[in-house]
């Protein structure tokens, strides 16, 4: 099943943890979602941007909430990377790591400028 909701970003908390060029960040994120997911979330980024028109990041983020109405929390692993020629984002739901009614949730998730898609599996 394919849901969308949206997201607003409320704390974005990023130092470097290598000053070498390209410097490495690591952010910690919070953020709160509306829509199908209704929850907030905490993430930790890794991140590199070697110029202002390329960069990546990879995040591990537990979300909160519900999901199509279904209380629990679960996990998220996604990432991009950006080029000139654009964006390539990528993430997946980790397997197990549903709780509560979220408990036995799959797939995959796409998180790009304030908005997820998740293709998922509640089991």
């Amino acid at each position: 099943m394919e849901s969308k909701s949206t997201f607003k970003i409320t704390k974005w908390d990023q130092t470097a943890y290598d000053e070498a060029e390209p410097q490495l960040g690591r952010v910690l994120v919070d953020k709160a979602y509306n829509g199908v997911m209704e929850g907030t979330s905490t993430a930790e980024l890794t991140t590199c941007q070697p110029s202002e028109s390329s960069g990546g990041y990879v995040g591990t983020e537990r979300f909160v909430g519900t999901l199509d109405g279904r209380a629990g929390t679960f996990v998220l692993q996604h990432g991009a990377v950006m080029s000139a020629e654009g964006a390539r984002f990528w993430g997946h739901i980790v397997p197990g790591s549903g709780t509560g009614e979220l408990a036995g949730i799959s797939g995959t998730a796409r998180l790009e400028h304030e908005l997820i898609t998740l293709d998922h599996d509640l089991g």
